[in-house]
């Protein structure tokens, strides 16, 4: 049998109706929130005009509201929100429609100036209006508004996009919106964008840094933002609708130059079906003063190349640009595109290439990588003086994956990142290093050979009289042992 003290649902159903709203009306006293909430239950319980009634003049009262909002009031006004939007959609949406629609697109429009107010490093507030946004396009559906109509209310929200805050909204709300709101929606957006704001010389403005053209001013970031805005809901509907030319218009020359934004317009030209006009774009993109494009161009490259029926030079590349990087991944690629055995040698021949690599760190990663440990132990028994030990974040899961099978591979990768901890006094690795020199005590029992580097004893006499005035690193040492 359940224990009738305890605090759930049945056992306060159990109290009767008079006693629970004599609690809640204790309870409510001095606390606004909860008073809030309760009317805004006794609202819905009256119908959803009232509902909607009780949940405008809430918006209308944040709407104007000022000042700073600390992380106690923004864990209140989560609470509150989450109540005014369950009422608009679980409530007022069953009656009206196209009422709980107006009011949804109020309580989105709170979004930016609560943000403004808050500094809201958890989020609440944020995974508030996530959930409304995602709602949108269900009470979009269910208002049957005319999708002329809907642009409009869209365009008020968009305009104001000037933090990314309502990006992908366009796509949310393309299947409501149909062929005819986002012809209508891309009309509003591009007239917006024609009226470029014009900051006039003779007033003072908010100077608020100096760059290299001069002082930069509010509002001409404000005016950058807001063409971001509509161009960024500009390429949504230009994606809604299919339409890659429209997308790439929204980018200057220059932009499209630039490697993520050349392999994307690449990829959404291809997908078109126009694989002339994606090599075109990506023989045009910018690789600055890096010998080699950036991965992302060069997969969209051997896409493009493979669409065009050229897949000899997608091997041939994919293996030059292994060759120039060491990226795994290129070679996998290139190593599947080979006949059988082919790839085997091709494979010896990778990695021959790699343990002469002009940078044995770059060489480590792709051996540890393939991985070949028999190679990578090779590489740094060969080359051991060429690795940084200010890299720990590579070196360590390197020597990790080492010690088993090769330890003393594993011994020079840890001495290497004491030396640099020791020899360039970062206090704050010396716990680490302690722990390194601690494992090359046992890994050292089972290193026969040592082939020419000081044995354990010998390497931490050395860091004894070379690093004696170091106590931080001693103590660090004898508290592991």
């Amino acid at each position: 049998m359940a224990n009738a003290k305890t605090l759930n649902a049945e056992n306060l159903a159990a109290l009767g109706a008079p006693r629970l709203a004599s609690l809640l009306i204790d309870v409510s006293t001095g606390d606004a929130t909860i008073k809030r909430r309760l009317r805004l239950e006794l609202a819905g319980a009256a119908g959803g005009e009232a509902a909607a009634q009780a949940v405008s003049k809430r918006l209308t009262t944040l709407q104007k509201a000022r000042g700073f909002l600390d992380a106690a009031q923004i864990r209140t006004l989560s609470v509150d929100l989450t109540a005014q939007h369950r009422a608009i959609v679980d409530v007022i949406a069953k009656t009206d429609a196209r009422e709980a629609l107006d009011l949804l697109w109020r309580f989105i429009a709170l979004l930016k100036p609560l943000s403004t107010r808050a500094d809201d490093r958890s989020d609440r507030l944020g995974a508030v209006f996530a959930v409304a946004l995602a709602d949108l396009p269900i009470l979009a559906a269910a208002a049957k508004i005319d999708p002329d109509a809907l642009s409009g209310q869209l365009i008020g929200v968009l305009r104001d996009n000037t933090f990314g805050e309502f990006d992908g909204l366009v796509l949310r709300l393309a299947d409501v919106l149909g062929a005819e709101g986002l012809v209508a929606l891309k009309t509003r957006l591009s007239a917006e964008l024609a009226v470029t704001p014009v900051v006039e010389s003779g007033k003072a403005h908010r100077g608020i840094g100096y760059g290299s053209e001069g002082w930069i001013h509010a509002e001409d970031i404000e005016a950058r933002g807001r063409e971001r805005a509509l161009r960024s809901a500009l390429k949504e509907v230009a994606e809604a609708q299919g339409d890659v030319d429209a997308y790439i218009a929204q980018f200057d020359e220059r932009a499209r130059r630039q490697p993520t934004l050349g392999a994307d317009i690449a990829r959404r030209l291809l997908g078109a079906g126009r694989a002339e006009d994606a090599l075109a774009v990506l023989d045009a993109v910018e690789t600055g003063r890096h010998a080699q494009s950036p991965y992302v161009c060069q997969e969209a490259r051997a896409e493009v190349l493979a669409a065009l029926g050229r897949t000899d030079q997608v091997r041939d590349l994919r293996w030059a640009w292994f060759l120039e990087s060491l990226d795994p991944r290129h070679l996998r690629a290139h190593l599947k595109m080979l006949a059988d055995f082919d790839d085997v040698e091709a494979e010896h021949r990778a990695i021959a290439h790699a343990l002469s690599f002009s940078s044995a760190r770059t060489a480590l990663g792709f051996l540890t990588a393939w991985p070949d440990l028999e190679a990578a132990s090779r590489l740094i028994l060969a080359r051991h003086e060429e690795l940084n030990g200010d890299y720990f974040d590579e070196l360590g899961p390197a020597a990790d994956m080492l010690e088993t099978r090769y330890p003393l591979a594993a011994t020079l990768l840890r001495r290497a990142m004491i030396d640099f901890a020791l020899d360039h006094t970062r206090p704050k690795r010396y716990p680490h290093a302690a722990r390194h020199l601690a494992a090359c005590a046992e890994l050292a029992p089972r290193i026969a050979d040592f082939a020419g580097h000081p044995s354990h004893d010998a390497y931490q006499a050395g860091l004894a009289a070379t690093h004696a005035r170091k106590p931080a690193f001693w103590a660090c040492v004898r508290d592991l042992i």
